[in-house]
């Protein structure tokens, strides 16, 4: 699928999303997709589509990760995506914070809707993360 380039200012809508995520607000993340968007996590399964779809992938994305949050590496801009570069943090009760790198890759229509977000992580921080289960 290939995305137009947004017309939009690029980094005012990833620092909307942002605040979204950082606020846990499933219904304000899913505002900001488009009503056929896509999301998948690399390699815990399959890519969802559709704002029922992917607000209950993010709401389990919540419960998986208490407590998230992320630190920002980078953020680079392209034509109408962005990279980010980020450490997802999280810390299930009685244990201390965890982290793991991960890379989001997030096209963005010229409406300045999110089209597509996909997540990679380091497999390796992630299974010792989980105590070397798998997440």
């Amino acid at each position: 699928m290939k995305t137009p380039a947004t017309t939009q200012d690029l980094p005012a809508i990833a620092k909307k999303y942002f605040a979204a995520w950082e606020a846990r607000d499933v219904d304000a993340i899913v505002a900001l997709h488009t009503p056929e968007s896509q999301f998948q996590a690399h390699g815990r399964g399959a890519a969802v589509q559709g704002r029922e779809a992917l607000r209950s992938e993010f709401a389990h994305v919540f419960e998986l990760y208490p407590g998230f949050g992320f630190d920002e590496r980078r953020l680079l801009f392209g034509s109408g995506h962005w990279v980010l570069d980020w450490t997802l943090t999280f810390q299930r009760p009685g244990e201390d914070r965890q982290g793991v790198h991960c890379l989001d890759v997030v096209e963005v229509t010229s409406g300045g809707l999110v089209a597509r977000k996909d997540t990679f992580f380091d497999f390796a921080e992630l299974k010792a993360a989980f105590g070397g289960g798998t997440a």
